[in-house]
């Protein structure tokens, strides 16, 4: 399912906070999803506990992550069982949760992507993967020809 390829504490080099980082490769096998992000909540809570994170937050950084990991999955290594899905995150003494999936495609260009707000498109079952990530998370990019997503999420915590 997933193999951990690194678990480290290191200095942020663009800030001050201290960070643990987790780094881990998803087989890329839709079963595998939510397993694999279940781990990872569990990674996130534990580290961003000490902040009193939100379930709100909770709720929307895991659903990112999925809609994220589904996206690497299906469209970018079609399923493809020699192809793994790269997933970085990030969890910051600064209450920043930052999460990085790679995946082994060809790349997209996400401007191309139709909104999944317009009428004849609100009743599709798929195509709102990237609309829920954006909404979700504080700051969305794509890099590398859109192989990569990176997702930032400043946790607002229950203490204040």
């Amino acid at each position: 399912m997933a193999r951990t390829e690194y678990f480290g504490r290191a200095t942020n080099i663009s800030s001050s906070a201290p960070f643990v980082e987790l780094h881990q490769y998803l087989a890329s096998h839709v079963a595998a999803i939510a397993p694999f992000v279940d781990q990872l909540m569990r990674f996130i809570r534990l580290f961003m506990g000490r902040f009193g994170i939100a379930r709100k937050a909770e709720g929307e950084i895991e659903i990112a992550i999925f809609e994220a990991l589904a996206n690497a999955v299906i469209h970018g290594n079609h399923e493809s069982a020699d192809k793994n899905v790269d997933v970085i995150c990030r969890c910051s003494m600064d209450g920043e949760v930052l999460v990085i999936v790679r995946d082994e495609g060809k790349g997209f260009e996400s401007s191309a992507v139709p909104d999944p707000t317009e009428p004849e498109r609100l009743l599709l079952t798929s195509g709102h993967g990237l609309y829920l990530m954006r909404a979700l998370m504080d700051e969305v990019s794509f890099e590398e020809n859109g192989t990569v997503v990176r997702m930032r999420k400043r946790v607002k915590t229950s203490r204040g």
